[in-house]
């Protein structure tokens, strides 16, 4: 991926938060997205085909649950801009953050919105 696609995939505003959630949670499921986000399922599950596509975001099966997690194997530097722009925006996403907070912790998380 080039830096110019990189950077188009971030300057999406759901793309770019569904990184920084994936970031800041590790991993993510679509329910907790659609919670977060306060957007249909389907159109979050089409941002997470563009990342998965770009090889920004992996997706791991867990029973009916695919979970979102960044990928292995972005460069550093991609991985470093997540980083940063999470650490120097945290605000950015703390409506999003309560929202899930709002759900609890996995499992019980889980129980409320899959």
């Amino acid at each position: 991926m080039t830096p110019s696609q990189f950077f188009k995939n971030l300057a999406d505003d759901t793309r770019l938060k569904i990184m920084l959630l994936a970031y800041v949670e590790k991993e993510i499921c679509v329910c907790e997205l659609t919670n977060a986000l306060e957007l249909s399922q389907p159109k979050i599950s089409r941002h997470l085909a563009q990342l998965k596509n770009f090889g920004l975001l992996n997706g791991k099966r867990m029973g009916k649950w695919v979970f979102y997690s960044l990928a292995n194997d972005l460069p550093d530097w991609q991985k470093n801009t997540i980083a940063q722009c999470y650490q120097q925006n945290k605000a950015y996403i703390d409506n999003e953050q309560q929202k899930l907070s709002l759900l609890g912790n996995r499992p019980e998380r889980q129980q409320q919105c899959c």
